[in-house]
């Protein structure tokens, strides 16, 4: 995510830092390549002038010019810029109503209908009771994959065969209300471009719902071609805010950085992943950081709160106290972490990710071969891990699909990790989680 766009950055930074006064000149230059590697990012150009005009303005004053450590002054500006561009701070849904209703609407194959399904899970673990509602009877296959996410989250799946989209949306929302349920997500259709009978039959069920939200789904690998679409969306039917998918791709970020400021419509949610789990809700002040190389520390805390087993962890925090610390708790660390999406993801929300990521290669496959390896052992080698010798580790080799250096790979990094741990959870760690030990 951004990953083109953040080393640009940091090199113009880089340079900054490194004068010990900044003359006009300097902030001149560079600008002049800031600006270059926001068009080359995809934003939109009058995005991209009124952006570095600001910029421009604020740098050239005395509270550059004349400061202690000008380079990191332009790096605060930019990142104020940037934050202001996308909205200041995170644009929540309105839900007051009960049952509140959502709309989603978007072209055709942007993601909707798992958007809707990510919107559902979401709600759910809030405490919510949502409906899905598929009103798309132009392609069968929707409202089919509509009712398999619905069942695998347990929320149930409005769909009245033979009815149209407007009486099965007010039908549903009918439903809804009788039954309890909070809140109506309308998985609305799509098409492969904007036409007015499309837009009409929007409009329509929107007259027949009165819906709280509209959020416009679209793919942030299409760049400018997503903020047309939502000025197009925002002219018709009024929209509310923009879910942004496919946010882990090779997206340039022009999309996000850019919507807000063209249509006024808030970012509220951005899809990081093709899992149900994978929606978080937009932070501009989280998304400049990340833009910036400086990481997104609150989300990767937030994500895991949210995902992994907090007993588990405790428990595992006493074993480690104890030097108990053996390859079946390793074992369940490695599935932990596998909770937590790619290794590609959870690098982007650290600190200096771009650099990190430059520097080595990142091997999604690694964890998924450390997991076949110790799921080939028996349990008494995994509580005993000395008892491994070299037969054991063919066997296991030969269990798991792998190579004997391949399973001394893994008993090494194990033993690197007990001994850490060990370290970790001394004096100044006592009574601290894993959780906590890796700052999460």
């Amino acid at each position: 995510m951004f990953d083109s766009l953040t080393n640009k950055l940091n090199t113009v930074f880089s340079r900054l830092r490194g004068k010990g006064k900044l003359s006009e000149a300097d902030v001149t230059a560079g600008l002049r390549e800031i600006r270059l590697a926001l068009l080359e990012a995809d934003v939109n150009y009058k995005v991209v002038k009124e952006l570095t005009g600001h910029i421009r303005e604020r740098a050239v004053g005395e509270e550059v010019l004349q400061s202690l450590s000008p380079g990191q002054q332009v790096v605060k500006i930019v990142r104020d810029e940037l934050i202001s561009l996308m909205g200041g701070e995170h644009a929540g849904l309105s839900l007051d109503r009960r049952p509140s209703v959502i709309m989603l609407v978007g072209l055709q194959g942007s993601g909707k209908t798992t958007s809707a399904a990510k919107l559902a899970l979401k709600l759910k673990k809030e405490g919510r009771r949502p409906v899905l509602v598929a009103v798309d009877v132009y392609r069968p296959a929707a409202v089919t994959q509509l009712k398999t996410l619905g069942e695998s989250l347990d929320v149930p799946v409005r769909f009245d065969e033979g009815r149209t989209p407007v009486k099965i949306a007010a039908a549903a929302r009918e439903w809804s209300e009788e039954n309890l349920y909070d809140v109506v997500i309308i998985d609305t259709a799509g098409r492969l471009q904007i036409d007015k009978e499309m837009m009409s039959e929007l409009q329509e069920i929107k007259a027949a719902v009165s819906p709280d939200e509209i959020l416009l789904v679209a793919d942030a690998m299409t760049g400018q071609e997503a903020v047309s679409i939502a000025v197009t969306f925002d002219e018709r039917i009024d929209l509310t805010g923009v879910i942004l998918t496919k946010l882990d791709g090779d997206a340039r970020g022009g999309a996000a950085l850019s919507i807000r400021r063209i249509t006024g419509r808030p970012i509220k949610f951005v899809g990081v992943g093709e899992k149900l789990p994978d929606l978080e809700p937009f932070h501009p002040e989280r998304m400049a950081d990340r833009i910036l190389g400086m990481g997104d520390v609150l989300s990767l805390i937030e994500q895991a709160e949210a995902t992994l087993d907090q007993d588990k962890a405790e428990r595992l925090a006493q074993r480690i106290k104890k030097n108990q610390f053996t390859l079946q708790d390793f074992l369940e660390q490695l599935e932990e972490m596998q909770k937590l999406g790619p290794l590609s993801g959870i690098l982007d929300k650290l600190p200096g990710a771009a650099k990190l990521k430059g520097d080595t290669a990142v091997d999604e496959s690694e964890i998924g071969r450390s997991l076949a390896i110790i799921r080939a052992m028996t349990l008494e080698e995994r509580l005993q891990p000395s008892i491994i010798g070299g037969s054991r580790k063919k066997r296991i080799a030969r269990g798991s699909g792998n190579k004997v250096r391949d399973v001394n790979r893994v008993l090494g990094r194990f033993k690197e990790s007990k001994k850490a741990l060990k370290l970790m959870t001394g004096r100044r760690g006592k009574g601290r989680s894993p959780l906590d030990i890796l700052g999460v």
